[in-house]
């Protein structure tokens, strides 16, 4: 595995202009994060030239959960789009009661995100994710098998060992420069 902790996106080895990228974005993953580690939130668009770095975009795909009535969801649907994301959108939902009655909220994206990975392998040369969850990994280990090149993008406090690991490259996006908006000085 090859990390990059420098702050630029230049171009690093093995990144070949001819590389068709098709990175896939766990929103959630990135937003609790940014928030809870830096005060901030991610720039979306710094996300998409950390990804890229001089290759070529094939897909570029982010998954957004919304509660019912949250207003700030379609500004922030609206600015993926217009950075050429494709936006993928489920409600959260019920997912259980627990023991004490406290109901347990599910808008998890994990098996849409793997199912979209599988469709790119016929015409991507890298998977990138951004996420650090390692639920992951044995959909990325599938993307080796089959020769692509697995990069992942995220927070490494919050990025489990075993997708830092079984990458080719982890991009740490603390270390980017500018990747957050608002963030708090000093992170």
């Amino acid at each position: 595995m090859n990390m990059d902790t420098s702050d630029q996106l230049r171009i690093l080895p093995g990144d070949e202009p001819e590389l068709r990228v098709a990175l896939f974005v766990d929103t959630q993953n990135l937003y609790y994060a940014a928030r809870d580690l830096r005060g901030g939130a991610v720039d979306y668009e710094r996300l998409l030239a950390a990804s890229l770095r001089g290759r070529r975009l094939v897909q570029a795909s982010a998954y957004v959960v919304e509660r019912d009535g949250d207003s700030t969801a379609f500004g922030f649907v609206a600015k993926l789009s217009s950075l050429g994301y494709r936006v993928k959108r489920r409600k959260v939902k019920i997912h259980r009661v627990d023991e004490q009655g406290t109901v347990v909220m599910e808008g998890d994206w994990d098996m849409g995100i793997a199912a979209d990975m599988v469709r790119s392998f016929s015409h991507a040369d890298v998977v990138a994710l951004a996420s650090g969850d390692g639920d992951f990994v044995p959909i990325l280990e599938l993307a080796q098998e089959l020769g692509k090149r697995v990069e992942v993008l995220s927070f490494k406090e919050t990025t489990a060992h075993e997708l830092q690991d079984m990458a080719d490259r982890v991009i740490l996006l603390g270390e980017v420069s500018d990747i957050l908006l608002g963030a708090k000085s000093g992170s």
